[in-house]
């Protein structure tokens, strides 16, 4: 059955805990100031490094030369505009709700020497950009923990141009079977206990887990898309489906 996001809902998922929506924004705020310092050590540890190899899939899908204007919203530390401007891309903003988070992709980029990306403390439901403004829209594992997804969503439609492509890479629902067991075994019990070690946090990283098992399935959000007003909605499964990428249009 499909779960959409709604304005009207009085709760919302903060992992498999229902809080009113202001509190689901507060702890999500919480969950990454206390992760944002480790937040790209942690990434590769918990996927063993996989989710840079999803990320390139999803700038190769993109095509960033063909792509003269990118938000990446929820990008605060900047791996998809530095992939993006790496593969010949223009001109890329990165918006993120959470200042700690922005602060590292800033970091980041200095480190670099690079002047862009364009660097926006800002949320995925109220985008500080002009409608029919922008080329292309990514994210990558912000979807989950956003509070009102259908805004978002909204969001995403109004500020991108006629003909411009809407990409979403996030955790999904594991289609390969006998993967599954040993999935569950990483989530709720090796994915906490790393993040005690390394984070100091193992509150967040079980938070992280069940918010994966909240969000809807392939199928699911890709309607959930659709009824958000865009086109061509398409999804392809990553690593036996433990995370996908979904793409559309603006027509």
């Amino acid at each position: 059955m499909v779960r959409l996001m709604s304005e009207t809902q009085n709760t919302r998922d903060f992992g498999y805990e229902e809080v009113a929506p202001e509190e689901h924004t507060r702890r999500v705020k919480g969950v990454f100031d206390s992760v944002a310092g480790r937040y790209d050590l942690m990434n590769d540890l918990m996927s063993a490094g996989i989710h840079r190899l999803w990320k390139a899939e999803m700038i190769r899908m993109l095509r960033p030369r063909s792509v003269d204007t990118l938000v990446d919203v929820g990008g605060g530390t900047g791996d998809l505009a530095f992939k993006y401007l790496e593969n010949g891309g223009r001109a890329v903003t990165v918006i993120d709700i959470n200042e700690q988070m922005i602060r590292v992709g800033r970091d980041r980029a200095l480190d670099r020497g690079l002047l862009d990306p364009v660097w926006v403390t800002g949320s995925a439901e109220d985008l500080p950009l002009p409608d029919n403004s922008v080329d292309g829209y990514v994210t990558a594992f912000c979807m989950r923990n956003v509070t009102r997804r259908d805004k978002a969503l909204k969001e995403a439609r109004r500020v991108l141009r006629p003909g411009g492509r809407y990409l979403c890479l996030e955790f999904s629902r594991v289609v390969f079977d006998p993967l599954r067991p040993l999935y569950d075994v990483y989530s709720f019990t090796v994915l906490p206990r790393l993040g005690q070690m390394v984070a100091g946090d193992a509150d967040s990283y079980r938070y992280l887990a069940e918010s994966i098992r909240r969000f809807p399935s392939q199928e699911d959000f890709a309607h959930e898309i659709e009824e958000a007003g865009l086109a061509q909605v398409r999804w392809r499964n990553l690593t036996g489906g433990i995370a996908a990428i979904h793409s559309a249009r603006r027509i």
